[in-house]
């Protein structure tokens, strides 16, 4: 029989009866190693602790342990157990081996994702149970191109209550995450006119070719200790530009919030030039050492479009989120969406309704929040005592902070990481190619996507990788 062993996010498929159980621990030990899924200085189980999880005898396990470290590929020391063996970073190539290229890496700290073990399953459940057993008949038609209105009338009171946002059930359109709704909003800018739109100069490339594909083009803003510099707008030859696409409760991916001066200027040009702020909130809900920053949608409803989701929150795999719309572009963005409401389905409308109106979906926030917070402190001070010389910055809120690097150590870093079997983004990625801004080595780290039997051993990955690459 052969049964999956998994430990700190790693499964190993061992042949647990017959006479090749030794053999068969042996080889995926050795082959997790060899592919970078077992990290450098990873611990691993207890003999015992492996022999009683996969059925087989003690002494087994043992042996397998001694063969490897007496090949090279563990150490065992008294008093620490057994560990994974360090060994040097190789030298870049200009063309990977093909087996590391394939590896799929032990751990996964790229940003954008929660942990989607903690997806409040029995909650949602509750909640689903509940909405199908009380939704009329009519709910499970083809619907308002809006959205339910039962997911459009809690948002309004929960977004108002949460994150001051000044919402009418009317102005809402529910649709299938974020990336849908940029699209459909660059539709109707397009259809007004727009050509260009001012962006951040750092986020997700995706999104700008989603609106360079509705055929705008993107125009960088420049960017420091203070955010993004919005007095730009007006400043600036943004080849007529009269929209811009911010994050500013939490910059992503520097971790800033706006100032408030330049969130003032901001609504001070969308009001004077008929400009339109789409403000992408979308984490806002994730907040640690400081007040929560309010919706920007707040100080002027009819210059700013709101964009949430439920994919921090929850999980990006219920395809769920809303635009609060200016009453001006609501008719746009409804006839853009279509006729009917064929997009997101009416069951997890109606069970998110339900979640937001019985207060399961502030509960499950609130432990998130705290879980999240103890992982961001437990990354502070891993890095605070085995690598003092990185700096973490944007830690207050979210999912991911910035580690700032010594400069030209970016790529090395990425190297080491990826030999250490560790899944992590330079923050190059997220610049804009237009931009101006001088560049910054960092890496940003997500601290919401491995498990928690798995979030020790990713740091210690990290941990190893800033090491090896000498930062």
């Amino acid at each position: 029989m052969v049964e999956s062993w998994a430990t700190f996010g790693i499964d190993l498929h061992v042949e647990t009866t017959g006479t090749g159980v030794r053999k068969g621990l042996t080889d995926a030990l050795r082959e997790a190693v060899r592919g970078g899924r077992l990290a450098p200085g990873t611990r691993l189980p207890s003999s015992r602790s492996l022999a009683a999880d996969l059925g087989v005898a003690r002494n087994t396990v043992a042996d397998v342990y001694t063969d490897l470290v007496a090949e090279g590929w563990l150490t065992a020391r008294q008093g620490s157990g057994t560990s994974v063996a360090e060994r040097p970073v190789p030298a870049p190539s200009a063309a990977p081996e093909p087996s590391r290229a394939r590896a799929r890496p032990a751990y996964d700290l790229t940003p954008g994702t929660p942990d989607l073990s903690f997806f409040p399953r029995a909650a949602w459940l509750k909640a689903s149970r509940r909405a199908l057993t009380t939704a009329p008949f009519d709910a499970l038609g083809y619907g308002d191109p809006r959205g339910r209105v039962e997911l459009r009338t809690a948002l309004a009171s929960y977004l108002a209550r949460a994150r001051g946002v000044r919402a009418d059930p009317e102005r809402i359109v529910i649709c299938s995450g974020f990336a849908h709704g940029l699209i459909l909003l660059g539709q109707v800018l397009y259809g007004r006119g727009a050509r260009a739109l001012a962006v951040e100069p750092y986020g997700p490339a995706a999104y700008w070719n989603l609106l360079e594909r509705a055929g705008l083009r993107t125009l960088p803003l420049g960017f420091d200790e203070l955010g993004t510099r919005t007095e730009e707008l007006t400043a600036r030859d943004l080849a007529g530009a009269r929209a811009v696409l911010m994050t500013p409760a939490h910059q992503f991916p520097m971790g800033l919030p706006l100032h408030p001066e330049r969130r003032a200027a901001v609504v001070d040009w969308a009001r004077l030039d008929d400009g339109l702020i789409l403000e992408d909130d979308y984490d806002g809900e994730f907040r640690y050492d400081r007040q929560p920053v309010g919706a920007l949608q707040g100080l002027d409803p009819d210059h700013v479009v709101y964009l949430g989701t439920a994919s921090k929150a929850l999980a990006p795999g219920l395809r769920l989120g809303w635009l609060v719309l200016p009453p001006s572009i609501v008719p746009e963005v409804v006839a853009a969406k279509g006729e009917t409401d064929w997009s997101c389905g009416v069951p997890d409308q109606l069970t998110l309704a339900e979640f937001l109106t019985s207060g399961a979906y502030d509960r499950h926030v609130r432990a998130a929040r705290l879980r999240y917070r103890r992982r961001r402190d437990a990354l502070v001070a891993r890095l605070a005592a085995r690598a003092p010389g990185v700096r973490a910055t944007g830690i207050a809120a979210g999912l991911h902070v910035v580690l700032r690097l010594p400069p030209g150590t970016e790529p090395p870093t990425l190297r080491a990481a990826a030999w250490h079997g560790l899944a992590v983004h330079g923050l190059d990625r997220y610049r804009h190619p237009d931009s101006t801004a001088g560049r910054t080595d960092a890496l940003v780290v997500g601290y919401g996507t491995p498990p928690d039997h798995a979030w020790s051993g990713a740091l210690e990955a990290l941990c190893a990788a800033l090491a090896s690459a000498g930062t």
